[in-house]
């Protein structure tokens, strides 16, 4: 593995991302937002517009916001790669089952609620798979605990509002969450 190598940890939302990558030893090495639908789409068809439409529209509104998605991660996933040679890896929240078919997915009240998220967290798993770039899901509630005891710190909230302080804007929950998450997943590549 490369030593300026870094890892990439992804706060997803409907549609777009904080992107944080950090060297294995927690340093920041890029930060940014990236869009993972292209603007004249919607960003959230299973829970909003395809709750209106007849299902066979529904399902193929989805299917283009799909790829859309893909194509946008790859190209968010590009665009890092660009400014930080030798990734060894993404972090992602981790994806809650749902049911397999979209259909399913828009007529289910709990699967509609999280699908579009786990969309934007597929698309960018395979753009990172298509890059040979292994994937570590995370768990949201215990990635900053995880980040405090791999950095070896008491208080991640502390190391972090430093971080703020030092990078300056923009620097929210988000980059925090997403900085966790490569923190934790660059210390295995430490140990």
């Amino acid at each position: 593995m490369p030593d300026n190598g870094g890892v990439i940890g992804v706060s997803d939302h409907g549609g777009w991302a904080v992107l944080v990558t950090v060297a294995r030893d927690g340093t920041l090495l890029d930060r940014r937002r990236v869009e993972l639908v292209d603007e004249y789409l919607p960003a959230l068809p299973h829970h909003h517009q395809g709750q209106g439409l007849p299902m066979d529209e529904a399902v193929a509104l989805v299917e283009r916001v799909r790829v859309s998605a893909e194509r946008q991660a790859v190209l968010a996933l590009d665009a890092v790669a660009m400014a930080v040679p030798g990734i060894l890896g993404v972090a992602l929240r981790n994806c809650p089952e749902l049911p397999p078919t979209i259909a399913e997915r828009i007529k289910d009240y709990r699967a509609r609620n999280l699908a579009d998220w786990v969309m934007y967290r597929k698309a960018l798993a395979a753009a990172a798979a298509t890059r040979g770039w292994p994937v570590h899901w995370y768990d949201a509630k215990k990635v900053l605990g995880a980040a405090s005891h791999a950095l070896r710190v008491e208080n991640f909230d502390a190391h972090f509002l430093h971080m703020r302080r030092a990078v300056g804007p923009p620097w929210n929950k988000d980059h925090k969450l997403a900085m966790a998450a490569a923190i934790v997943t660059a210390k295995a590549f430490v140990d």
